[in-house]
């Protein structure tokens, strides 16, 4: 994941590829370029986000440390809009370890062949998770 860096999404195409411009100078030299959770993810390499769904992903770093550690996703739809729900895990600085198994729904759309994306729900808990599971399953059932 070094080749990644982040930028803001909700800022015109212009301020996008200044930003751009910018993270991939911070980047290079080493610096963090932010302290928030990155919301757009720039590949030093090939551009904007990803081209293909498969190349999608959570994972960040920051000066050589993954601090965001994907450890799985599943592609639930893919097209002109993907969703993807991740599993993932946060580094705690503090405890110097990674936290506890989270997980998030993302939405992209694929736009000028790249993906950008548009949405996210954060599942915070295995908890949450199995509250979600059995309130869908229970609809689910109930239609069946």
């Amino acid at each position: 994941m070094s080749n990644w860096a982040a930028v803001s999404w909700s800022t015109s195409t212009i301020q996008r590829e200044q930003q751009a411009d910018a993270a991939k100078s911070m980047f290079v030299s080493g610096r963090p370029i932010d302290q928030g959770r990155p919301l757009l993810l720039i590949n030093l390499e090939r551009g904007i986000m990803a081209s293909e769904v498969d190349e999608l992903t959570v994972e960040w770093e920051e000066d050589g440390l993954v601090t965001v550690k994907e450890l799985d996703k599943v592609v639930l739809t893919k097209g002109a809009w993907a969703t993807l729900i991740f599993k993932y895990q946060d580094w705690d600085r503090r405890k110097e370890e990674y936290g506890p198994e989270k997980f998030t729904i993302r939405r992209y759309q694929k736009r000028d062949g790249q993906y950008s994306p548009r949405s996210k729900f954060n599942i915070s808990s295995a908890d949450q998770a199995r509250k979600i599971i059995a309130a869908l399953h229970g609809w689910i059932g109930e239609e069946e």
